[in-house]
């Protein structure tokens, strides 16, 4: 590798550079007028030269206009000084063209191959009375401005082509960009996939295990209840404890069920849009209360397609309900929706506290949670039932600016 101190120098000096200074010499060795102007005039146009691709203000319309007037100068005080007409240094004029057919469109090189040569044939004005032209010599004339016009708009040609091939190839490269991201998801959610399975049969097989020592614990926690004398306040309370941390693990034993068996899919053609306003109702309707609005930002032309509803207004009731608990009092919560393509795109939007980067990539896993009393299902139930669709899942998060869950849905066929 080489040392760093080294890269700006192979920026600012490059072999080009070398042959400009070689070429500007020759012109000024073997060119007829060695006189100091002629010296000062070609110095500054091989130095404009030089700078001009290496200073990005010249790519930008006032650099262009800039460069090419400034060479329009030197040239056009070069030839005037040096025979006007009859000056040997007239082939230079084709630099300032050169310069704009780069970086101009069509018009622009027209107009400048047309200011060029009003400049040049303006050295008419300042031919003495006893001078005049022949034939031959406004033959010659009208070939150099021709000339000047035929080698700018071949330039432009070539320099569009240049941004054609570079602009094909910055496509290529998008297009690659966006099949890599591709890739990444899909193995993403199979990798996800892969790991939901593994802890879902897991979660089944501890589910089932549990349920029945859990069953005999809850015959005993009632018999207890019922034999226990009345007067016995301490062993009563105990079996109420007892009975109620049963139902609560029961519960939870339920949901851990729920989350390994397989999802019993009922799609239909619904709309979207009924689904999400009954989610947003259940989370409205949750007591207590929260003291947050819900915004909907629906697209128009979402229309209807074949989904399982109910699965459906799970997945959204979870969203909203996180978005919502993740917000501080009086802020807002958006539902928004678009259509790309063959796909509905639903966004949830919040301003809460947002998610550290270093649960990103775990927030979607079961038994995942930084809720003191969570379980960590909701969002793995969430991710597979949006996988059972077909669709994607992500998010965006920064920490103390919000979170945005983006969630993508084929419609298929089933529009209508």
């Amino acid at each position: 590798m080489e040392p760093s101190f080294r890269r700006p120098w192979s920026q600012w000096l490059r072999w080009q550079d070398l042959i400009w200074v070689v070429l500007f010499a020759a012109v000024l060795g073997f060119g007829p007028d060695q006189s100091q102007l002629t010296i000062v005039a070609l110095i500054f146009l091989g130095l404009l030269q030089i700078l001009e691709p290496k200073l990005h203000f010249f790519e930008s319309i006032p650099g262009a206009l800039i460069s090419f007037g400034t060479k329009l100068a030197l040239i056009y005080w070069l030839i005037g000084w040096s025979g006007g007409l009859d000056s040997a240094y007239h082939w230079l004029l084709l630099l300032p063209v050169l310069s704009a057919s780069t970086y101009f469109g069509v018009f622009g090189t027209f107009a400048s191959a047309i200011a060029v040569s009003l400049a040049y044939v303006s050295f008419i004005a300042f031919l003495s009375p006893t001078q005049y032209l022949n034939p031959d010599d406004i033959q010659h004339l009208i070939l150099r401005l021709i000339g000047f016009s035929m080698v700018g708009f071949l330039t432009h040609e070539l320099a569009e082509s240049r941004r054609a091939e570079a602009r094909r190839y910055q496509r290529v490269a998008e297009q690659l960009a966006d099949a890599n991201r591709d890739l990444e998801e899909a193995k993403a959610v199979a990798n996800r996939s892969e790991r939901l399975a593994a802890l879902g049969q897991l979660s089944a097989g501890l589910a089932h295990e549990l349920r029945n020592p859990l069953g005999t614990i809850k015959t005993s926690a009632e018999m207890l209840i019922k034999t226990v004398p009345a007067d016995n306040e301490v062993a009563c309370e105990m079996a109420e404890f007892i009975s109620t941390e049963v139902d609560r693990t029961n519960s939870l034993v339920s949901r851990f069920l729920d989350f390994a068996r397989p999802l019993a899919m009922r799609p239909e053609i619904a709309d979207i849009r009924k689904v999400l306003d009954d989610a947003i109702r259940n989370v409205e309707q949750h007591r207590p209360p929260f003291d947050v609005a819900i915004y909907k930002n629906y697209s128009p032309d979402l229309r209807p397609f074949r989904f399982d509803p109910e699965l459906m207004l799970r997945v959204f009731y979870n969203l909203i309900l996180n978005a919502v608990q993740a917000s501080a009092p009086k802020s807002s919560v958006t539902v928004k929706t678009r259509m790309l393509k063959d796909t509905v795109e639903i966004s949830i939007i919040d301003r809460g506290s947002g998610i550290e980067k270093k649960h990103m990539e775990s927030i979607f896993n079961p038994f995942f949670t930084t809720k003191p009393a969570g379980v960590g299902l909701g969002l793995a139930i969430v991710a597979k039932i949006v996988d059972e669709h077909g669709g994607r899942l992500g998010v965006e998060s920064e920490p103390g600016s919000g979170t945005v869950f983006r969630l993508s849905l084929p419609t298929g066929e089933g529009i209508e």
